[in-house]
């Protein structure tokens, strides 16, 4: 059995090597939301995900979707594993997420990514307002993952990704790496995982003037299953390279009548507020083997994308997956605004299983 010493000092030394990896990339400056391109990285992978709030989960029980964005889950489980996403976004946007697992002998255990973003056609203009051709928007990402389990507690995992950008005539393009550790107790239902994103360089930018940045992110993410009931909790810490997240929004400013001193209001306030902002909770029950139902709060997204005269369920998700005959089907809804709720699509299967392969 490992002591809490060696425990402690492994996950230390994961920690810092992270940690150092980090500070070497130019990207570790601390950003902000709508500070760094490609900001697409950062959407949820799958309907699970997005139904416990986040874009990612320290949850280990070979769900291939989930290892996009933490690859310490990635082993030998995920051999001819296949995961496919769809989200229909906002008006004629839509994403999707395309992962596939191949697991060698010798090499390792590996995952196949392709993400996209179709922002739609738009029409062309010159500056005075005339006409021109239509023009497309998307973004797209190629990732290789790999994973590999130290022993029956640690596991460490790294992503390596291509990234393309092409609005109209404008380009861009990138190649970054993912870095995670995980810590498991398969016996008590608990994952404690480290992840360090994004960590790379742009290789292209959209014009000469302009001033590109990866949305590099540190995280933190934990999950219990309890012992006597099949409910999992799960808490992740987003952003943990900057430590106040908040902005002063003209919608969220309230004058006193009587001093005319201008407050935000709608939020915890003080250090409550700054710390919520880097968390995001969810839990999900698993009544049946083959059914679950899922929520999440996103605080966050909650106080930036919030109208505080009707803020109803702005920052909370919801969601559930049933398995039949070899399929896993997720849903997810996501309510973002009072515009819309994003809907979460994910299907999932393993090949061997589906074609009676040993």
């Amino acid at each position: 059995m490992i002591s809490k010493t060696i425990i402690v000092r492994k996950f230390s030394t994961l920690l810092t090597i992270a940690l150092l990896i980090s500070g070497l990339s130019n990207v570790s400056r601390a950003q902000s939301g709508g500070d760094a391109s490609f900001a697409f990285l950062n959407l949820p992978a799958s309907a699970r995900i997005a139904a416990m709030g986040g874009n990612s989960l320290a949850i280990n029980d070979n769900d291939l979707s989930l290892a996009l964005n933490n690859p310490s889950l990635i082993s030998n489980w995920v051999h001819n594993d296949i995961s496919l996403s769809f989200v229909d976004y906002y008006n004629s946007i839509n994403y999707g997420f395309a992962q596939y697992g191949r697991s060698f002998e010798k090499l390792g255990s590996f995952v196949g990514s392709v993400q996209y973003i179709n922002y739609g056609t738009f029409q062309g203009t010159t500056s005075e307002g005339l006409l021109t051709n239509e023009f497309s928007a998307g973004d797209l990402a190629l990732n290789i993952g790999w994973g590999r389990s130290l022993d029956s507690n640690f596991s460490i995992g790294a992503n390596i990704k291509y990234i393309q950008s092409s609005y109209g005539d404008y380009n861009a393009s990138a190649l970054a790496v993912d870095v995670s550790g995980s810590y498991h107790l398969p016996k008590n239902g608990f994952t404690a995982s480290i992840m360090v994103r994004n960590i790379g360089l742009v290789l292209d930018k959209y014009n000469s003037a302009s001033d590109e940045k990866l949305p590099f992110d540190i995280q933190i993410g934990m999950s219990k299953t309890l012992a006597h009931l099949p409910l999992t909790f799960s808490v992740l810490f987003t952003n943990l390279q900057k430590w106040d997240l908040t902005y002063e929004s003209p919608y969220n400013i309230e004058t006193d009548p009587f001093t005319g001193e201008t407050r935000e209001v709608g939020n915890m306030g003080g250090f409550g507020d700054k710390l919520m902002r880097h968390v995001v909770l969810g839990a999900e029950l698993r009544p049946f083997k083959a059914f679950a139902v899922r929520v999440g709060y996103n605080y966050l997204r909650r106080q930036e994308l919030k109208i505080n005269d009707n803020t109803k369920t702005v920052g909370f998700s919801w969601g559930f997956s049933i398995t039949t005959y070899g399929f896993s089907f997720s849903y997810a809804r996501s309510a973002y605004h009072l515009a819309g709720s994003p809907n979460f699509i994910t299907l999932s299967t393993n090949l061997d299983k589906v074609f009676g392969r040993n």
